[in-house]
């Protein structure tokens, strides 16, 4: 496939820029020293709803034909998109319905409708949230809006790295950590049509290494299981980010459960901010490749924050 055009990134920025928030880029002089990079974090826990999610969902949503918007949208998310997808819907006053599974946080549910969003619950099995979705589209007609392979999403994603390099634009390398692939592929367009030279590494947990594999082998593959902290990235990737991913990628690093949960506490307890383990992914593929990265400057998505606390109290 071709890759989407420096001025097809420019629209989603145009058409989502008053509805997002330019999320802060911060630094640590303790990271920096710890690492031997100068590391800039983009930090997309302070996004609406609290993750970057928001960006690819609201952007998705805008590119609706009227007879679509007048139907709603649909997906399927546990996580941060049913959120992000929750809260676009009322910014549109459009109905939206997402299809959760049964054993989903009640923390993440009530969340969803807190934003005003219709719940269908499924089973935990991949084909029953698609057949939910289905049945939703057969009674009402709307549009199904997959969390990390649409297209839409993508470009709404790059946004997130166009602010960054606005701000930092000298960057030798940016980390983002990898599940659907939705956001790496959003990174790496960024990027590719805004840096110079920069290059991106995804970030993935070793218990849910498909997105390594997948580069390795040219082919998607997918996990058996995915058994990590990191609950926002135990999927797989998708046909349509994969291309972008295998073109424009520089690779990816793999991290341990415990260094992800060293990280995340890390950054709570030295930066004061809180991010989820998806997040702090990156962060320790940033410690566990200090060497590589060393006089570099590196972006750093944090992700999202949106983590039970109370399920953290006490550090590992």
């Amino acid at each position: 496939m071709s890759l989407p055009s420096k001025q097809d990134l420019l629209d989603a920025m145009s058409k989502i820029q008053s509805r997002i928030h330019q999320t802060p880029v911060l630094t640590s002089s303790t990271f920096n020293a710890l690492t031997g990079a100068e590391v800039f974090f983009k930090c997309e826990n302070f996004q609406r709803m609290g993750a970057y999610k928001m960006r690819g969902a609201l952007h998705a949503i805008t590119r609706l034909n009227a007879d679509a918007l007048s139907k709603g949208v649909v997906t399927h998310s546990s996580g941060n998109f049913a959120q992000a997808i929750a809260l676009s819907a009322k910014i549109n006053s459009i109905r939206a319905v997402i299809v959760m599974p049964e054993n989903a946080p009640a923390v993440k549910v009530e969340a969803v409708k807190g934003y005003g969003a219709e719940i269908v619950f499924s089973g935990s099995l991949p084909s029953d949230r698609e057949q939910a979705v289905q049945e939703v589209i057969r009674k009402t007609g709307m549009t199904f809006i997959h969390p990390s392979n649409d297209l839409q999403v993508i470009l709404g994603n790059s946004t997130c790295t166009q602010e960054l390099i606005q701000e930092v634009p000298d960057l030798d390398v940016i980390v983002a950590p990898v599940g659907g692939g939705g956001l790496l592929a959003g990174t790496a367009l960024g990027a590719h049509w805004f840096g110079r030279d920069i290059e991106v590494w995804a970030a993935e947990p070793v218990n849910a290494d498909d997105a390594h594999r997948s580069l390795r082998s040219g082919h998607i593959e997918t996990n058996e299981k995915a058994d990590t902290i990191a609950d926002g990235l135990r999927t797989n990737l998708g046909d349509i980010n994969f291309p972008i991913i295998r073109e424009l990628v520089s690779g990816v690093w793999l991290v341990s459960e415990e260094e992800i949960r060293n990280a995340m506490w890390w950054v709570w307890e030295r930066m004061k901010i809180v991010i989820e383990p998806s997040s702090a992914v990156a962060v320790a593929a940033v410690m566990r490749n200090s060497a590589y990265l060393h006089q570099k400057r590196v972006g750093v998505i944090l992700t999202g924050g949106n983590v039970d606390i109370r399920s953290m109290s006490s550090n590992p």
